[in-house]
């Protein structure tokens, strides 16, 4: 492993790029220059919440004397085998060299070490596929010795191999082994194609997208340059460089910087006339998020509008892209305070869910809730003789609460003994989810109490019931939270919190007089735990409420 760290020093002193590359200046396109096998590659893996980042990747053909490497995202990216058909002579007959194949680029190998290299590959491939990472990390170094011995230890084939080393690696979260493996295969390739060749930009993505996962952001920024650069803007993957790059210095919080990149991008693919692909809108919806993080929300109303349109268009209402693009504009309109409008997208949204989905799935007990909070927003219209909009909202707290409720018992007990990367990260996440949406329900359930205490002018000050569903909001956390992949959710932690010191409030309102309920040791113990939980959230990058 020496070997590798040592050779691959130099390439990383070209991912340390300066500052001053990223000034926030207008973005021109430059004339057209035309790439060898311009088109035959595609990088396209995209981020963001809820796309492509957690399900989905590409594969990238590196045409010619390379073997294939797949474009990388948070799913494995594994190399393909290499063809090597007889080749034909000049005058147009196969030539046929016993026990030897010519292959693209002119050099002979050895059938005995090609013919192992595929099987050791293949193998290795459907083990790494079934889980099996143990087994298959013993096939993946067989292959990467038969490559060497089979192609030379500078062959595009040997790349190939380390690809799908630094792939298993990367999945084992054994991190150390896998970068060094990422930059092996780069350096071949450059050695083989040199710096700016197609090849070496899939190569780049891969290291790219690795240090993205990791948020070594620095390290991801400068790959994407030298790939954004490898490319030229005349590629049809230069879009894609573009906003991955956004993306990384959003993540950085160089918003200026990251609107013009995703902006330039989207205006490439509306060029292209890719304007309303899937790809386009959730480029949009990165743009939105920015608008959203820099307080510009009527910016963000009006990107949100445009994917909604295109959405409607596209897929119609019998799709849950369409009712995700509704949602996100009509908890933007909430926050605008155009509530009327947004109750009455969450409302579509609701019906068309319960249409699409089991009554019992997350996404509805998400819908439940944030409808539940427009209503309560909504309050300020409220008096005595209409106070039962909030019995309505009651209504839909409770469901949320026995859907997320459900949702998590049937989570964790389905988890069994799996092993960490047996589990899928979709599952982890949707488990997350539905303890959040649990402790929100319970917690906008608390002060939905408080405000129908004030419209009803009871003579008893205390809300038991905002007490209880505040201590129901502790409990179930406490009754989850044994679950590692729960506890270690800052989400989760930062809703507790949340819980925390709302009941902490509560019990410390002057009108709350009884001694069981404000004692000081009581009150104590709350303000403790909420000093622990903000010390972990701390250490973990996480927000405190």
């Amino acid at each position: 492993m020496m070997f590798l760290r040592q050779a691959s020093a130099n390439l990383i002193k070209r991912f340390r790029i300066s500052p001053q590359i990223f000034a926030a200046t207008p973005l021109h396109r430059s004339s057209p220059i035309l790439l060898p096998n311009a088109g035959q590659c595609r990088f396209s893996s995209e981020l963001g919440s809820g796309g492509y980042f957690s399900d989905s990747f590409r594969w990238i053909f590196l045409f010619g004397p390379a073997a294939v490497i797949l474009g990388v995202n948070v799913s494995p990216a594994l190399a393909e085998e290499v063809s090597t058909p007889a080749t034909t002579g000049s005058d147009g007959v196969d030539v046929e060299i016993s026990g030897l194949h010519k292959i693209e680029d002119g050099s002979v190998v050895s059938n005995i070490h090609t013919s192992k290299w595929r099987v050791f590959t293949d193998s290795g491939r459907d083990l790494f596929l079934q889980g099996k990472l143990e087994e298959a990390e013993k096939l993946f170094l067989s292959a990467l010795q038969e490559a060497k011995e089979g192609f030379g230890d500078r062959d595009p084939h040997v790349a190939s191999a380390y690809n799908n080393l630094a792939e298993l690696y990367r999945v084992k979260k054994a991190f150390d082994k896998a970068e060094p493996m990422y930059l092996e295969a780069i350096i071949i390739l450059e050695e083989s194609f040199g710096q700016e060749d197609v090849r070496v930009a899939a190569a780049l993505h891969n290291l790219g997208q690795f240090y993205l996962m990791q948020r070594k952001l620095e390290q991801a920024r400068g790959v994407y340059e030298i790939k954004r650069r490898v490319l030229g803007e005349a590629h049809p993957d230069y879009a894609d460089t573009m906003y991955h790059l956004g993306t990384v210095l959003s993540l950085q919080g160089k918003y200026k910087d990251s609107e013009a990149l995703i902006r330039d991008s989207i205006r490439i693919l509306e060029d292209g006339g890719q304007g309303e692909s899937m790809i386009c809108t959730k480029r949009m919806r990165q743009l939105a998020q920015i608008y959203i993080t820099t307080d510009r929300i009527e910016e963000a109303e009006s990107v949100l509008r445009k994917i909604l349109h295109i959405m409607e268009l596209a897929t119609g209402w019998n799709s849950l892209e369409t009712v995700i693009a509704a949602e996100r504009l009509a908890l933007t309109l909430q926050s605008l305070g155009n509530l009327k409008e947004a109750q009455e997208l969450l409302k579509r949204c609701l019906d068309a869910r319960r249409a699409l989905l089991p009554e019992n799935h997350i996404q509805i007990a998400a819908n439940l809730l944030h409808l539940a909070r427009v209503k309560m927003l909504d309050s300020s219209k409220l008096n005595k003789s209409n106070v039962a909009e909030l019995y309505m909202a009651k209504d839909l707290l409770s469901k949320s609460i026995s859907v997320a409720r459900g949702n998590l018992v049937l989570s964790v007990r389905q988890k069994g003994n799996k092993q960490s990367y047996g589990e899928s990260v979709t599952t982890v996440r949707s488990r997350q989810s539905a303890l959040i949406i649990l402790l929100q329900s319970l917690d906008a359930l608390s002060l939905l109490e408080m405000k129908r205490l004030e419209l009803e002018d009871s003579k008893d000050p205390y809300n038991s019931e905002a007490e209880s569903a505040l201590r129901g909001c502790i409990s179930a956390y406490k009754e989850f939270v044994n679950e590692k992949s729960l506890s270690d959710a800052p989400g989760v932690k930062a809703e507790y919190l949340l819980c925390l010191k709302h009941l902490v409030d509560l019990l410390s309102d002057n009108k709350t007089t009884s001694e069981d309920r404000s004692s000081n040791a009581a009150l104590q113990e709350l303000k403790d735990e909420i000093k622990r939980v903000e010390v972990e959230l701390s250490k973990k990058g996480g927000r405190r409420s």
